[in-house]
């Protein structure tokens, strides 16, 4: 993809064929001080309020750089990388490839965590990782005064729900959800009810001494991707028959409808959600339903195998970030009078994570 002038004209070439690039496009990028604010990067004037007839005046194009003289009297000069990423339509996030993974996958890494670590490159690796793998772990994370807060918000801002802002995971009388028992936790997707679904769950170890409780991750995206390719029937069905979570305690009811595996404008894989506890399949034609209970229930057994599991045990001080529409997670039974298993959950929402990762490229200029 390269830039070419002709006739006081702007083009952009791609693969042989070419596209004027319109004059208002570009003069509603020009910069420099009297045109964008140096600290936050935005506008100082409003481009509704410019005449849509713009023309130009006067081009030149160096081996990087395009210099643009506007009749108006007004000059700017644009990276010409710039212009063509703007045109490639490139996504930084969907660039970094997601890389399937099954039960084999153990010697994953941790990522320690150090004063500033927010703001070090180690911060970067674990976001890379995070966006490949669905999850990341950190060690050495401080467990006092309820530091999963300050943890989350330093990436971006927690997403409060009807947990409140983060929610201690401990067995407890009377708990309003199966989380606060010490009964095993089959892979699931966490708030499949709501709208829009938390996209990131953040969970730090404070304590954890008992036998068991174990916390297990399962890839949503290899157990659909080998759905697809050994039951496309299954799958078909999965992708269109929308259902109806539903949660409900003394204070809230929620709810909302979608598929069983979400794909995206492209058609490929985008979310998942699972929580067979939770779910509600809605009276249609019975042969769509024999269809679609036996695509559930060989989802679930994917999603179950042991060939798709990994297990590991949370130790004071780790944190998991996961992505809650790719994985699913959950965790093996324990005996809650063995000991102390204590995590703290929150949620935060991918252009946290986004965010995050884009200011690091730029400040370490990769």
């Amino acid at each position: 993809m390269k830039i070419e002038l002709r006739d006081n004209k702007v083009f952009i070439i791609n693969q042989g064929l070419q596209k004027e690039i319109h004059p208002f496009w570009l003069r509603e990028r020009v910069n420099g001080d009297t045109f964008v604010d140096k600290i936050t990067n935005q506008r100082l004037f409003d481009p509704t309020q410019i005449h849509v007839n713009v023309e130009i005046d006067n081009i030149n194009l160096s081996n990087d750089t395009l210099e643009v003289t506007f009749k108006d009297g007004t000059y700017t000069k644009l990276l010409t990388q710039n212009i063509i990423k703007e045109f490639s339509n490139i996504d930084e996030i969907k660039n970094i490839k997601k890389i399937k993974w099954d039960s084999s996958f153990k010697d994953f890494k941790y990522f320690k965590f150090t004063t500033d670590f927010f703001e070090e490159r180690e911060m970067y690796n674990s976001l890379i990782h995070f966006y490949k793998y669905g999850f990341a772990i950190f060690n050495n994370v401080p467990v006092e005064n309820d530091f999963i807060v300050s943890f989350a918000n330093s990436i971006g801002n927690i997403r409060r729900t009807n947990f409140g802002e983060f929610f201690n995971v401990k067995s407890k009388p009377n708990p309003n959800d199966l989380a606060y028992t010490s009964m095993g936790l089959a892979p699931h997707t966490d708030n499949p009810y709501r709208n829009p679904v938390p996209c990131i769950q953040i969970l730090h170890c404070i304590e954890n001494n008992v036998i068991g409780g174990l916390s297990t991750l399962v890839d949503g995206y290899t157990a659909t991707e080998k759905l697809k390719k050994n039951f496309p029937e299954y799958y078909k069905i999965l992708c269109e028959i929308k259902i109806r979570f539903q949660f409900i305690d003394q204070s809230v009811v929620l709810e909302n409808w979608s598929e069983m595996i979400k794909l995206d404008e492209k058609g490929e894989f985008k979310q998942v959600r699972f929580s067979p506890r939770l779910d509600f399949v809605p009276l249609i034609e019975k042969e769509k339903l024999d269809l679609f209970y036996l695509a559930r229930k060989k989802l679930s057994e994917f999603y179950n195998s042991d060939d798709l599991r990994i297990e590991f045990k949370l130790t004071s001080g780790d944190l998991l970030m996961l992505d809650n529409h790719r994985l699913l997670h959950g965790r093996t039974k324990y005996n809650a009078n063995d000991g102390i298993r204590f995590l703290q959950g929150c949620y935060i929402d991918y252009d946290s994570t986004e965010g995050k990762l884009k200011h690091l490229k730029r400040k370490f200029n990769f």
